[in-house]
């Protein structure tokens, strides 16, 4: 039997809302088996156009920062996406890191207090209707697109119990030295290799059976081309799994 389809990491540029739709609707026919929308440009709001976009494929948000609205806002909006969706959206939420803490002009907790309580009152609201599927975020995904990763904290801190201690202790102190010309040396082949899929097709096809057997359930991939934008790139992505 041939692996499932992965997921597809897919934002609503503004000026291409409406094309982000049409695309929803292709990565759907093309039976891929998800899309996650970042949170940029509020993915809660992205997430009620796939559901009423879409018809058959899961969706979600990848991931929404839990202090950008209140508990309650989150709690009506989820309840009702999942309720028009038929069911089909996951609700990814996490705590965000410093750069979006000082935007929202908030200090956080603990990362796990925090997303605990979270959760919690976000299921003690009466009258809204089910909730769906809560999905807590985990870090996964070339050097330049996750250089700007490895300058926060959490995620070093994620990438060390993760086994890559020497290279994030190398990156702490080329950050501490203001080396940061330094970094992307610290970012070494085998930490690129584990953490995300490149080159020709046939690997990537492989790669993704890897991380299948290995157990991970929907992997979501957030297409990067060197040939272009987030558009060239979903069509490399459909070309790599075209039947």
């Amino acid at each position: 039997m041939p692996e499932p389809l992965p997921a597809i990491s897919l934002v609503a540029v503004p000026g291409r809302r409406r094309q982000t739709l049409d695309i929803a609707r292709e990565i759907e026919r093309r039976g891929f088996s998800g899309i996650y929308m970042p949170s940029r440009y509020s993915n809660m709001a992205q997430c009620m156009g796939l559901a009423l976009a879409t018809e058959r494929i899961r969706f979600g948000t990848a991931i929404a920062p839990i202090y950008s609205q209140t508990t309650e806002e989150f709690a009506a909006g989820a309840a009702y996406i999942h309720e028009v969706s038929g069911g089909r959206f996951r609700f990814g939420i996490g705590v965000a890191h410093g750069p979006t803490h000082q935007r929202l002009g908030i200090t956080p907790g603990k990362p796990l207090a925090d997303t605990r309580a979270f959760v919690e009152k976000l299921k003690s609201f009466d009258g809204i209707g089910p909730l769906p599927s809560i999905v807590l975020a985990a870090l996964a995904l070339h050097r330049r697109r996750l250089e700007r990763y490895v300058l926060l904290p959490n995620y070093r801190n994620y990438w060390k119990e993760a086994g890559y201690g020497e290279e994030m202790t190398a990156i702490e102190d080329a950050l501490a030295e203001n080396r940061r010309d330094d970094i992307e040396h610290y970012l070494t082949d085998r930490w690129i290799a584990d953490n995300t899929l490149y080159g020709p097709a046939a690997k990537v096809r492989d790669r993704l059976g890897e991380w299948y057997a290995a157990g991970l359930n929907t992997p979501v991939l957030v297409p990067n081309s060197v040939n272009g934008n987030q558009l060239t790139a979903l069509d490399e992505i459909f070309t790599a799994f075209a039947n």
